[in-house]
């Protein structure tokens, strides 16, 4: 799976089966950063395309990779393994950018895979753990899938903060 228009698709093909109505459901994509599987709304996600070449900025936190064009935009990169406490990985041929609108402002942040569109109904997300204790509050809640697996769901407003990717001449 490499694009939007991919897990769009299969997005649409998970719609077209029944669905119990009386259910909410919460759209979200998958992937995985590190070790760990994550996932976002799926609305939250202008696009998904393979790695560019970025220039680097300075003064920056170690995470902000720096910047790219994309199609006349300058957009600030992310690294999301670096963020969340990893080590930076390779970029590969699984390696994605993931552009997300946060604030009104678009941001591309690196991710190790995209996994799949994800339907997890409402009542089968829970809040985060008691013991979670984080002052950027970018955890939304744990999703429990249908086959098992936890998924980190996370708060895309707050996976980046505008005082991160303004430099200090601005």
């Amino acid at each position: 799976m490499g694009s939007l228009s991919e897990i769009v698709k299969q997005q649409q093909s998970l719609t077209e089966e029944k669905v119990d109505t009386t259910e909410e459901i919460v759209q979200l994509v998958g992937f995985v950063v590190g070790d760990e599987e994550f996932a976002v709304p799926i609305l939250s996600i202008q696009e998904i395309i393979k790695p560019i070449e970025w220039t680097s900025v300075p003064f920056t936190p170690d995470y902000i990779l720096g910047v790219f064009n994309l199609r006349g935009n300058v957009l600030p990169l992310v690294d999301l393994r670096i963020k969340f406490g990893s080590q930076a990985g390779d970029i590969d041929e699984n390696t994605r950018f993931i552009v997300m609108k946060i604030k009104n402002e678009d941001v591309a942040f690196i991710i190790d895979r995209l996994t799949s569109a994800l339907r997890v109904k409402k009542k089968n997300i829970l809040p985060p753990p008691d013991t979670y204790s984080n002052e950027d509050d970018i955890i939304d809640g744990v999703g429990r899938m249908d086959d098992g697996r936890i998924i980190t769901i996370l708060k895309v407003d707050n996976l980046i903060k505008r005082e991160d990717i303004v430099s200090e001449n601005n």
